[in-house]
This record gives structure tokens, sequence and C-alpha cells, in this order.
């Protein structure tokens, strides 16, 4: 039997076709939506987690508040007790063009160099000097560090604190600017109170005294608020 040629004896096919297009199309759309569907659902799931804190995390340990240390001003020494219980009052002096210091002429009164530490600084000297006569006035009352001994103490007061050194060591070194002796008036190290004063031998052809007496002393306690 002869093949049917083009066009002859051949079922219509055309609406079967359509209708099946249409419905795979419609199942694809169906099955998409669905996936669509949950995957937005799970993103909003994942999104809505990750905004809540988790439950998992460690708290946060809460402390009591703690009162603050009280901190000291530092201020500039006002007066110095010696250790024969002798009161000095001191103001602030600079130095000379030479790089000595430029102290008060009342042997009576001492200078603390202003570039040096003051009460409650955590480090450095602190340095007083005076000088230890006067052809005036004779004798001041620094001429007493000559006989200081390890122990003795001394006090410095400013306007609000009080603090007590203990004396560590005197010793008698050359005349000069105080760049000569760098360890005297030095703002690094520990803490320290330096009082210094001219010492024998006195030459007047070579300008006076040739050496100055160096008392060191170390801090017994912080400094404390004056009471009185």
């Amino acid at each position: 039997m002869a093949r049917p040629g083009p066009g002859k004896h051949r079922a219509p096919r055309g609406p079967v076709t359509l209708v099946t297009v249409v419905l795979f199309v419609g199942v694809l759309l169906a099955s998409w939506a669905v996936g669509r569907s949950d995957g937005d659902t799970r993103a909003t799931r994942d999104t809505g987690s990750a905004d809540r804190p988790s439950t998992a995390e460690a708290p946060v340990p809460v402390t009591a508040a703690r009162r603050a240390r009280s901190v000291v001003v530092p201020e500039a020494p006002s007066a110095a007790r010696l250790p024969s219980g002798r009161v000095v009052p001191v103001r602030a002096v600079s130095t000379s063009a030479d790089g000595s210091l430029d102290l008060p002429e009342d042997v009576g009164t001492a200078g603390w160099w202003r570039g040096g530490s003051r009460v409650g600084d955590p480090f450095g000297s602190m340095l007083l000097a005076a000088h230890i006569d006067s052809t005036t006035q004779g004798l001041g009352p620094y001429a007493e560090l000559l006989r200081a001994r390890p122990g003795q103490r001394v006090r410095i007061t400013t306007r609000h604190l009080t603090q007590v050194f203990v004396v560590r060591s005197l010793r008698l070194v050359a005349q000069g600017p105080l760049d000569r002796h760098p360890w005297i008036s030095a703002p690094t190290g520990p803490p320290r109170l330096t009082l210094v004063t001219c010492a024998p031998p006195y030459d007047p052809s070579r300008g006076g005294y040739q050496r100055v007496a160096v008392l060191v002393a170390r801090p017994l306690a912080p400094p404390a608020r004056r009471t009185g």
C-alpha cells in the first residue's frame, strides 16, 4: 500500500496540539508560582530571623558603679618646714641669663624653680633653693642643711596640700649653672624634694662660695589635703 502523500488522508492534529501546549504551559506557570512563593516565604523567614536578636548570645555582665579615686591636682609649694621645725616661705623663681637661679634676696625665703616638679606631680625634682647667708642679714635658715642627716623630715605645704619628705642624702658639689648638674633639677625620675644652698669654702677672689649643698628627700606618703 502506498504511503499517503502530503495533504492526503491525514487526521487533523492542530486543535489537540494547541490544547496540549496550553496545559503544559499552565503546569509550568503553576510550578513556578509555587516555587516562587516558597522561596519568598523562606527569604522572609530568614530575614526576620536575622533581625531578631539571638537568644543564644551571652548576657552582658552588669557591675555596680565604683566611686573614682580622688585625683590630686599638683600645686606649687608655698612653704617648707625644715628638720629643725623652722618654716621658710617659698616663692616661684626662674633662671638668670647665666643659668643660675634668680633667688630671693631675703635669706629667710626660698625660691622654687618654676621649671621643676610640684607637690602632687608623679615624677621629677621639686627644687627649692635659698642663700645660706647675707652680709646684712647674717645666717639664713637654710644653713642647717649642712648638718642634715638621713631620716630627718621636711614638710612641704601648698595652698591646699601638704606632704612629708624623708632626707635620703646630702652632697656637696661644685658651684655652677643648673645644666652642670642636671640631676639636681631633672623633671624625670622618681618624685623627690631637692633643697640647695651655698656651701664652703668661701673665696671672695673667685666669686664667693665654691660649692653647693644638695639635700635630696623622698616622699614619705602621697600628698594630703590640708585640714587647717
